[in-house]
């Protein structure tokens, strides 16, 4: 029983680093994209 809680609380630790990780991606490319400046915000030019 205690190997299966302890296996859960690896399993629990291993998602919440991944999850953080995903987000940080998530943000740093809407900062990006936020602070490109205007004129190449990646809109083609007809």
């Amino acid at each position: 029983m205690k190997k299966l809680l302890a296996l859960a609380v690896i399993a629990g630790g291993v998602l919440l680093v991944v999850r953080r990780k995903s987000s940080a991606k998530a943000e740093a490319a809407l900062w990006r994209e936020a602070t490109a400046p205007a004129a190449n915000n990646g809109v083609k030019k007809a």
